[in-house]
């Protein structure tokens, strides 16, 4: 009886963990596109830097 219990709660417990991933992940990926976005923008402005300055040393 008292394994029986036991094996109840791994399950139980196996998917408790199963959700709270399921809940980081979705939590994550709009988080991972943000920050994406805003590195893309980061870096078509220090293209645009680059570029103006080799242009005015021209």
């Amino acid at each position: 009886m008292i394994l029986k219990k036991l094996k109840n709660q791994r399950g139980a417990t196996a998917i408790e963990y199963g959700l709270i991933a399921a809940l980081m992940v979705i939590v994550m990926i709009p988080a991972m596109q943000m920050v994406g976005g805003n590195t893309n923008g980061m870096y078509d402005r220090i293209t645009n830097q680059i570029v103006g300055a080799m242009a005015a040393a021209r």
